[in-house]
């Protein structure tokens, strides 16, 4: 559990802080410009820029309670929390589903690096469920 405290935090600072980063860039862009990314038949653009602010902030409520469970110790519940964090980023990803975006380079790359950054989650609590899993030696 050592490891979760010292080397862990560090680590997970460092992936929220890039994650939360690169999310708000990729989904106000998202929202702000809605009509420059592949639209789905049906959905008035409007109603879908909604939906991705909504998504944003629910998605980064999971994230932060994560953290917040991790301060506190609770770390398979923070790990779950994280884990539906992550889908973020992999939400990010699924513009490729109806299309290409029409978007400049930059904000192009934001949706790689949303889908990065849960890569980057789902190492993490990979990393810390097999610490958490691991059980002593007898003595």
């Amino acid at each position: 559990m050592e490891a979760l405290r010292s080397q862990g935090l560090t680590a997970l600072r460092l992936i929220l802080a890039f994650t939360l980063l690169s999310t708000t860039l990729h989904y106000a862009h998202n929202v702000i410009r809605a009509a420059d990314y592949p639209q789905i038949d049906g959905i008035p653009v409007g109603v879908a820029a909604t939906l991705v602010a909504v998504a944003y902030f629910v998605f980064t409520a999971f994230g932060l309670a994560g953290y917040r469970d991790y301060l506190r110790g609770r770390y398979w519940r923070a790990l779950v929390f994280l884990m539906v964090f992550s889908l973020s980023g992999l939400a990010s990803l699924g513009h490729f589903l109806v299309g290409v975006p029409q978007v400049p380079a930059f904000w192009f790359a934001t949706i790689f690096t949303d889908g990065a950054s849960a890569l980057l989650l789902w190492g993490f609590t990979t990393w810390a469920a097999t610490k958490l899993n691991r059980v002593p030696a007898p003595a």
